[in-house]
């Protein structure tokens, strides 16, 4: 989907949920499993959290804010 000519300008934010427990993924393995590294002309980032406390997503809220100001 992302590949999408109409999305080419797209910025991605991954939140990698779970966190907290240990057979969840960690954010390098969601980042190599989605393929985002091939992804060489686009915005991306894959952000560790945990809903339930809310770690890492003021964070992850950040990074798109300011990867956002940096495309207009």
């Amino acid at each position: 989907m992302l590949e999408e000519e109409e999305l080419r300008d797209a910025v991605v934010l991954v939140f990698a949920n779970k966190q907290d427990l240990p057979n969840a993924m960690r954010p390098g393995e969601v980042t190599e499993a989605l393929g985002l590294p091939k992804m060489y002309n686009r915005k991306w980032h894959v952000q560790g959290a945990t809903a339930t406390t809310g770690d890492g997503l003021i964070e992850g809220l950040l990074w798109l804010k300011d990867a956002l100001f940096k495309v207009l």
